[in-house]
This record gives structure tokens, sequence and C-alpha cells, in this order.
């Protein structure tokens, strides 16, 4: 049996004491936040009763209120033994605030309640979606403008204020007292918070050093003497020391210097004046043209110093090549959250992928109850969605992160009754958005990304006797006939599926409605019948799938017939039939041979997916990023297995140096464990180029861990390279903890001193986690 210990019951007076610096603490984490006298804060942080929805039958009012330090909320349980922890969620954590019934839970469980009443939190990761109902319209309000003002504003604060933030609320939580002084004891504890272990010796040093006073309690100036210590960046100090004057001044002159002879900047006389204008903090040096020691450090944090070029956060790349000259970020059997078995579909999944940048969606689509299509992964115990709610779902979310098409990849079973209902559903839904005639009249290649914009293409069967989608030899008399059937599904390897599948009796044909067949413009799709001979080319719009294992053979053992084939072609890739558990394959070797529709598992971390996610945020997270000019050349002889002299670009050296870490996240959320953190820098491309590096470990210590270590990679293709940094725990007896990671393509890295702004396992920014890094790329001789 647990026990509690009884805490001492407070006077009146204390209680009123503590209220007003709970207050005080509110007020000043407001101003922090730019949200000075927000009625909507002050709101939140008074909390209200709320209606938690969970089913149809579980509804239940439960306390909610903002805490103190402005970025976490308490939400009362009724659970036994449930931790204070568990009550805390970060708004950090959150993606996204909607108001009315925009989720699955509150279309199903809340449609007797106004809209006006209904909001619902969307969280970063995997977590469910908290639905939730106010009393009135106007608290309903509060909470949806008071959150979105509260992620709005986080997302805006520069490094150093998040990292102020951070520490500061770290220096409440180990003020167990709560008299705003910090005795030995809770500095030590304040330590651990942080991700720090100091022996006793020198945490008593800095609390000395720090003790003006000497009353054994840190308090008001010396707290911010001892958060100055903390945070104090020599390895930065040492750079900025090298091109300051004796005043602590940096010159724009020298600054120009700086960002030429360091940091590589083509453009640094017009971009020094400006990053002092935009980063410095001292009026008189921002006054004088010059920047100080702490303009020099945010501007090493912004995005400016950021080791992704800032300029390839826009779409920068040719939009105006034919569709098949892109790789397209594409998502496998999109509608499942978890495993290929037994998990949930659901629209949120959908929703997750096409935020995430996918511009390619799968919809598995069977027969369903009242003449309504479904969609679940066929033969499994997965649950089912209506297509028409996927269909809203796309329309909603498809075009609010990339303006360029998405396809909808159908793997059609149902009955032709349910497919005429199919393509009905797209056709009112969509409506303009569908794309359903050929663009400007193009009927020899693909149109561009740039001409098919805020359009919804379908890829799926075409009648045979309607040849060309493109409209010129279509017989439109004809009303269904029998094609081919693509069941992916059935390829799964289970034993409970092969039984179904046996016993429902499985057809190679499927009867296809003519009103399904009209959707399909551009996407045919056919089966895979070896390489085209030249003399009978094959039409562009014909485009086959093939499982991870086909195609990886295919490039294996024909690399460049699979490059010229993917030059008019559209190819799509996904998983093996093993991967009930939705694990990933690697995409690069597909990438490498110009495979455009590398369909992942989007639901599924790992290194696949953050080398998938790396990929695509290039040309500003647009969900197209144009092929290597010598994978889109008719004449090309490129392979990646075989490299031969050839354009393929200059090879070159990359120099690399691991500094240092900062505010590296606790893995294990006990008060005692601090970790050891290593990084690894892998380069994924071509086989040659394929590489691993790994620095020593620093033992407890994820606050400032320094490495000072170097590394040189020899890059063959560097069109095709990408990098990745990864920070781990390390455990001698278990496996290492995934910290973080970042990913990017060798082409988008800026050179000089940079940092690395880490990702979650999930792919979300940390808010104030880096590395701090030293790149150089010289050109191979």
């Amino acid at each position: 049996m647990q026990c509690f210990r009884r805490q001492p019951k407070r006077s009146v007076s204390q209680e009123n004491i503590l209220r007003e610096q709970s207050r005080r603490v509110a007020a000043l984490n407001g101003i922090r936040l730019g949200l000075k006298d927000d009625k909507d804060l002050k709101f939140l942080l008074k909390g209200s009763q709320l209606l938690k929805v969970k089913s149809g039958s579980w509804r239940k009012e439960r306390f909610y209120k903002l805490q103190e330090d402005c970025k976490t909320i308490w939400q009362e349980s009724k659970k036994m033994l449930r931790s204070p922890e568990s009550q805390i969620f970060s708004i950090e954590d959150i993606r996204d605030v909607r108001s009315g019934h925009k989720t699955e839970g509150m279309e199903k469980y809340a449609k007797d309640v106004p809209e006006y009443r209904c909001f619902s939190i969307i969280f970063k990761d995997q977590r469910k979606n908290l639905d939730l109902i106010a009393s009135s319209e106007d608290d309903a309000n509060h909470w949806i403008s008071g959150l979105g003002k509260i992620i709005a504003h986080s997302n805006s604060m520069n490094q150093k204020q998040k990292l102020q933030h951070w520490i500061h609320t770290c220096l409440r939580k180990a003020d167990k007292n709560k008299d705003n002084k910090m005795s030995l004891k809770e500095l030590k504890n304040f330590l651990k918070e942080v991700n720090i272990e100091v022996d006793d010796y020198h945490a008593k040093k800095i609390f000395q050093h720090c003790d003006k006073s000497k009353t054994e309690a840190l308090e008001d100036d010396e707290i911010e003497e001892f958060y100055k210590i903390l945070t104090e960046r020599k390895e930065i100090d040492k750079i900025f020391q090298k091109y300051s004057d004796t005043e602590g001044f940096m010159s724009c002159q020298n600054l120009v210097r700086f960002l030429y002879e360091t940091q590589q900047e083509e453009d640094a006389v017009v971009a020094a004046p400006a990053l002092i204008q935009r980063y410095e903090p001292n009026e008189r040096a921002k006054r004088g043209n010059a920047m100080t020691k702490d303009g020099f450090l945010m501007y090493l944090l912004s995005d400016d110093g950021n080791i992704f070029n800032s300029s390839h956060r826009k779409v920068y790349q040719d939009m105006t090549q034919p569709l098949s000259h892109y790789l397209v970020s594409s998502s496998h059997n999109t509608y499942l959250m978890e495993d290929q078995l037994t998990g949930p579909s659901s629209t949120e999944a959908y929703i997750r992928a096409l935020t995430k940048g996918c511009r390619c969606v799968e919809l598995d689509c069977w027969d369903g109850p009242n003449s309504e299509p479904v969609i679940y992964h066929g033969y499994t115990l997965t649950s089912k969605i209506l297509f028409s709610d996927v269909i809203k779902a796309i329309k909603n979310y498809a075009f609010k992160t990339s303006p360029y098409p998405v396809i909808i990849s159908l793997e059609n079973h149902c009955s032709v009754d349910q497919q005429k209902v199919m393509a009905q559903h797209m056709t009112t839904i969509l409506q303009d958005m569908l794309l359903v005639a050929p663009v400007d009249g193009n009927k020899s290649q693909f149109p561009s990304p740039e001409q098919l914009k805020g359009k919804i293409l379908v890829k799926g069967k075409k009648l045979s006797r309607q040849e060309d989608p493109t409209g010129t030899n279509g017989n439109n008399n004809l009303e269904a006939e029998d094609v081919s059937d693509e069941d992916e599904a059935a390829e799964i390897e289970d034993e409970s599926v092969k039984t179904e599948i046996q016993q429902k009796g499985k057809s190679d044909t499927l009867k296809l409605a003519k009103e399904l067949s009209d959707t399909v413009v551009y996407c045919k799709s056919v089966h895979f019948n070896g390489f085209e001979d030249p003399s009978h080319p094959r039409a562009f719009y014909e485009m086959s799938s093939f499982t991870e294992s086909k195609a990886l053979k295919l490039a294996q053992e024909s690399g460049t017939s699979f490059i010229h084939h993917n030059i008019r072609h559209l190819s799509r890739i996904y998983p093996a039939g093993w991967r009930t558990d939705s694990s990933n394959y690697n995409p690069i070797d597909l990438w490498n041979v110009g495979c455009q529709i590398v369909a992942l598992n989007f639901q599924t971390a790992g290194t696949e997916m953050d080398v998938y996610q790396g990929r695509f945020q290039d040309n500003g997270f647009s969900g197209y990023v144009l092929k290597p000019e010598f994978l889109r050349d008719e004449q090309t002889k490129f392979n990646p297995k075989s490299i031969t002299e050839g354009t393929w670009g200059t090879k070159k050296k990359l120099l690399l140096k691991i500094i240092s870490g900062q505010q590296l996240p606790k893995v294990n959320k006990s008060k005692n464990s601090i970790v050891d953190p290593k990084v690894t820098v892998e380069i994924h491309g071509v086989q040659q180029d394929n590489n691993k590096k790994q620095t020593k470990v620093i033992e407890n210590n994820g606050f400032n861990p320094k490495w000072d270590e170097e590394f040189t990679f020899d890059i063959e293709i560097p069109a095709l390279a990408l990098v990745r940094f990864v920070v781990e725990d390390f455990d001698m007896s278990t496996k290492n903890d995934f910290i973080g990671q970042y990913t990017l393509p060798f082409t988008s890295l800026k050179q000089g001193y940079r940092h690395i702004h880490l990702l979650t396992k999930n792919g979300d920014p940390y808010s104030s986690s880096t590395l701090f890094v030293y790149i150089d790329i010289q050109d191979c001789d």
C-alpha cells in the first residue's frame, strides 16, 4: 500500500502570500510572452470547468487551469493514485486547437451540443485528441483564443527568451518552500532538473560564489548571477573575442569579415547591418552599427545561424517541369494510426500526414453498410472509417501546408454501386479541386506541379476501352468492365489474413464503374511488365506500384533502366507484406533511381522517417523536390550501384566539428536520472557515401556537454546525400535511448559555426535543445 506524507497545514496568511507570489510569477511570464493584462490569459490562469468527451456514454466535468509558468495546463483527474505529473500537459505538445466538431470524437459524440461551445486540443505525438465542451460560447472562445495566443507567442520567442523562460520555470519548481530563495539543497535539485550532475564540491563552490550576502540562500540578483554562470557559452565567447574590439563590440566591418571568412556568406556586406538590426538587443551598439556578445549569440541561435539554409525554407526550385521529374512526399495506408493488423483507422491520420507535407495519400476502399463505402485494411481487424469522411478531411487539409497537387491513391475493392457512390462523393465534396480533365489540353506529358496547384488527382484503374485518360479515344458509352485487381492487403504475411482470403475467395479481376474510371486523368494504374521497348513506348500516364523488394531488385539489377523509366512515368513503392508492425524501409535507394512516390508509414517514427522528413523539408516543405539533372536527362548513364565518371556534380569533402550541446531533454523523467550524451553523424546516399562516425560519451551532463571532436567525410554524389545528426543517451547494459535528431540534404548545409535545432522522435522541434557545430565543405581534387 502506498503511504502519503501529510503536508503541514499552512496558515491563512501563508496561503495569501503564496497566492500573491503565484500571481506575480504568472504576470511576469505573461509579460515574457508579450501578453500583459490579456483577458484570455487571465481567464486560463483562473481556470474553468469543462466537459471532457470520450465516448457516447462518457462525458464528465473536469477542471482545467493554465499554470503560473504559462506553459503547462493542469487537468483534474478522479483516478486514484494518479501521479501529479500525469495531470499536467505542456502547451509545447499541442499541435492545433480546433473549434467546433472538427475531430472524429466530436463528430460522433457531441453533435447534440452547439459547435460554438465545443473545441478540441490536438497533440503532436500519438496521444489521443482531447475533446472538450465549455459551459458557454464565451468560455470556449477564451480557451481557443488564449491557447492560440500562447502557442503563437511561444513560437515567436527567440532562443534566449525560451531559455530564460525555461530556466526560471525550473528554478520555481526547485524552490520547494516557495520563499523565492534558493538553498544549497534546492540548487542541487535544480541542477538535476535541468539535466546536469554536479558533485557536492562544485555545487557548493558555485553557491558560495553567488551568495554575496552570506545568508546561506540565493535571492534576486544572486539568482541572476547564478543564471549567468549557468548559461555562459565560453565556446562562443572565444569566437566573438577574435572579431571584437577592446570595449566588447564587434564592428559591422568585423562582422562582415566573420560572415565572409568563416560563415561563407556571399552577401556578407548586405547581411551584416541587417543582422545587427535584427538581433542586437543593446540600443547603443545598434546605433553604432555594432554587435555585442549577446547579439552575436542571438544571431547564432536564430534561423540565420541555423545549419539548414534558410533560403531553402521557401520554394526555390523550378516547379514548371513534368510531374514525373519530382520526388513526392507519400504515405502508405494513410488511414492507419498504428499497426497493419488490429490498429485503429482514423481521418486524423490523413490530417497529420497532410500537415506534415504529404502529397500522396492512400485509400483502401471496401463496401460498407447503408451503401456507404468504408476505408480499412482489408482482411484485418483494423477499424473502419467512412470514405466520405476521409474525402472531407482531404478537402479541408490538402493545401494548408503546401499549395501543390495531392494525389489520392485508390485501392478499390468495392461493388459497382458503391464505386459510383465513391465517384459521387469525390465530385460533390471536392468540386473544383478534383482534376477531371487534362490541364491546358496537355496530352503528351505530365503537367507541372505549378500547373496543378490546388488540384487533387486520382490514381486508380481505368476502363480498357477508355485507353487514353486524357480523353483522345475514350468510349463514353461503356458502363462497367472487368479490370485486373491490385490487392496489396492480400500480400500481408499473416496467417489470419491468409485464412480470411481463402475463406472469402479472391478474384484476380474487379468490375470497374465508368463513373470511378472517369475520375482518373493522369495516374492510370497498370501492372508492370518490364521496362518499355523504345519502339513501342508506353503512354506517359500509365504508372505501376511495386513492393519494396521488387523495386530494390530492379534498382540493383537495372538501375539505369529504372532511372530512364522514371523520367517519363510515375512509380509508386510500398512496404513489404511482412511489415505488419508498420515498420519502414529505407527510401534512399529508390530515390537514387528516380522513384517518385516512395510511400512510408507516416505513423512510425525512426531513422527511415527522419531521413524522409529531412529530404522533404527542402524546397519550402512543399512535398515536391526536383530530382537532380542526371536523374531527368533522357541520355543519362548514371547508375547509383556502379558510379563512373560523369556529370553527377563535384565530389565534396565534409569537415565537421561537433563542439557542444545545449539543454538536451531528459530521457528518463526520474529526478536523479541525468543523460550521458553522445552524437552520431550519419551520411545517407549512394552506397559509397554511406558512413557514420560518433563522438565520445559525456557523462552526467545533458545541459551543456562539450565534445570538440572533428570528423571528415568524402561525398561522391552530393546531390543525393543527406546528413543525419543523432543524439543518444549512452547505456552500457542496454540499447541507447534516443534523445533527438536532425536530418537535412547535404546541399542545404550552411558552412561555418551553426546551431542544429534538434527534433523529437516524432519530428517535432524541441523548444531549446541544440547542438553547436562547425561545418567546412571543400571540393575534392
